[in-house]
């Protein structure tokens, strides 16, 4: 049995280990047992969206590119991104989407042809910074597919690629935000854009 001396000497720790963690280790934000943590990496906060500052540079390079746009009838980024995706991995998917614009699209030579090019690649990119817990759950076969389908229209489409996709910044800035702002819905992909 311990001494009354030892006890005095270890009182203040266990003081402190009773009265200090114990209230911090109840009210930390585990995830519940079972529960998935990718959706929860999968969120960005709305405020990231509400700067009228970036907004305002990304919808600009937006315009100013989609004026020199000749291709009307195709779409980058759109619902066919979409497809076969549950509500849940949406947001990975267009981080995935970011990345990639942002590496093969703004950092590329176009960034010299029009302003606010880098503003807005430091911007995505900060975002898929925040995203890079985010994982797809389940099987990503769809999710290369649309990305892989996204791509090759895009060199399809030659020099005339990289301009529509900056033509298309606003709807990138737009579908990331719906999709990693928002909370999804259970039961699948039942939510209307």
């Amino acid at each position: 049995m311990a001494s009354p001396q030892t006890l005095s000497k270890s009182f203040p720790w266990v003081f402190f280990c009773c009265c200090c963690c114990l209230p911090l280790l109840l009210t930390s934000s585990l995830p519940l047992k079972g529960a998935s943590t990718a959706h929860h990496t999968c969120r960005l906060r709305k405020i990231n969206f509400q700067q009228p500052y970036i907004r305002n540079r990304t919808y600009t390079l937006a315009k100013m590119a989609s004026a020199s746009d000749k291709d009307t009838d195709n779409r980058l980024i759109g619902q066919q991104l979409f497809v076969n995706i549950r509500e849940n991995n949406r947001c990975y998917l267009m981080k995935r989407v970011v990345e990639f614009v942002v590496k093969d699209v703004l950092l590329t030579e176009v960034k010299n042809q029009y302003p606010y090019v880098e503003e807005v690649a430091q911007f995505l990119a900060s975002l898929t910074s925040e995203l890079s817990s985010c994982q797809f759950s389940g099987k990503r076969e769809y999710v290369e597919k649309n990305l892989e389908q996204m791509k090759n229209k895009m060199e399809q489409l030659g020099e005339n690629g990289k301009t529509k996709a900056i033509g298309e910044l606003d709807l990138l800035f737009d579908y990331t935000e719906n999709a990693c702002t928002d909370i999804p819905k259970k039961g699948g992909n039942k939510k209307k854009n």
